[in-house]
């Protein structure tokens, strides 16, 4: 066996569930004690041993990321994906990129374990920067795939005009799902009709800058 082949975490049914048990019981112990608790806690709750829990993510900030990201997953999951897998076919872009992106801060906004794990980072970063460098270097392309997917698509297509596919996915995020994380962060509620406001204006500035310029 090489070093790289050594390094691979299991694979295969039985593993995918065992990886599911740790990812749910670090997720639980992370937000009830923070990340100070020890990987020996989070293997007894997921019912496996320590060594199960490196052998699949390495180490407690791999593990932390993988929480955090699926967390985040969650609030592309169902509607909000299907809607975003359905942008390249739609006739009315702006209706349809609309349509998503209701369905994703919709989601954003009623998950509360999200806004509890952001704050969580926030509050250990200064004792743990290695959390803050685990997760950027996922990228936002890493995190969210299904946006990804669906701004490089239409940019194939030439219906948006994207040559940075990673700032484009950061302003989108910037202009629908932020300020609810900015606010939340300070216990502050953005409501329903503020929130459908920034959504039009956000979707409309997005397109003012993406959209492919008349010859």
């Amino acid at each position: 066996m090489n070093a790289e082949e050594a390094k691979r975490p299991p694979s295969g049914a039985r593993a995918a569930l065992k990886r599911q048990a740790i990812v749910r019981a670090a997720r639980e112990l992370f937000l009830r004690e923070g990340f100070g608790v020890g990987m020996d806690a989070i293997a007894t709750a997921a019912d496996v041993s320590k060594v199960t829990v490196y052998n699949h993510f390495g180490s407690k900030e791999a593990l932390f990321t993988a929480v955090i990201t699926g967390a985040l997953d969650e609030s592309l999951a169902g509607e909000p994906t299907t809607a975003l897998a359905e942008l390249p076919e739609a006739d009315d872009l702006r209706t349809a990129l609309l349509d998503a992106a209701r369905h994703w801060v919709r989601s954003v906004r009623s998950n509360d374990d999200v806004t509890a794990l952001r704050n969580l980072v926030a509050a250990e970063a200064h004792r743990f920067p290695e959390l803050g460098r685990g997760w950027q270097l996922h990228g936002p392309e890493g995190h969210h795939p299904a946006i990804a997917h669906a701004l490089r698509t239409l940019a194939d297509q030439g219906r948006l005009s994207i040559s940075d596919l990673e700032p484009a996915i950061i302003q989108l995020y910037s202009l629908l799902v932020f300020p609810h994380m900015v606010f939340g962060s300070y216990g502050t509620d953005i409501d329903d009709d503020l929130t459908d406001r920034l959504i039009v204006s956000g979707i409309d500035m997005f397109l003012g800058f993406y959209s492919p310029q008349p010859a």
